[in-house]
């Protein structure tokens, strides 16, 4: 399911390792459709897209191409919980021709393993 937004980039964290195949770099933007109430929405890049990121700063105007994700998991104790992420595909500056060149998304390529008992759930 792919779908874009454009915003304000208003945060940026450094590259998780999550497993030993699996790393993410997520990033917040803010979202001024009704600039009354902003929205703080973070998304994720994965695997290779993660340096994707370099270069970008706080208060760059972006668009947006992502996926919305959501899985289930069950903890070694039986509780089941749903995660949800939004996987960027593409990142560029609004009005530059800079930034991530991604005309073909490699869907499934990066996508994490599911958690074994051990794993971190998100």
């Amino acid at each position: 399911m792919g779908m874009e937004t454009t915003g304000r980039i208003h945060a940026l964290f450094d590259t998780q390792q999550v497993t030993e195949r699996f790393r993410k770099r997520e990033f917040v933007i803010e979202l001024a459709d009704n600039p009354r109430f902003p929205q703080f929405v973070q998304f994720q890049l994965t695997g290779d897209r993660c340096e994707n990121l370099d270069g970008f700063n706080v208060g760059d105007e972006v668009r947006v191409e992502f996926s919305l994700r959501g899985r289930e998991w069950k903890s070694p104790k039986g509780d089941i919980k749903y995660f949800n992420s939004l996987d960027v595909w593409t990142l560029e500056r609004v009005g530059a021709a800079t930034g991530m060149d991604q005309s073909q998304p490699d869907f499934g390529t990066d996508d994490p393993p599911p958690p074994g008992d051990d794993d971190v759930p998100f």
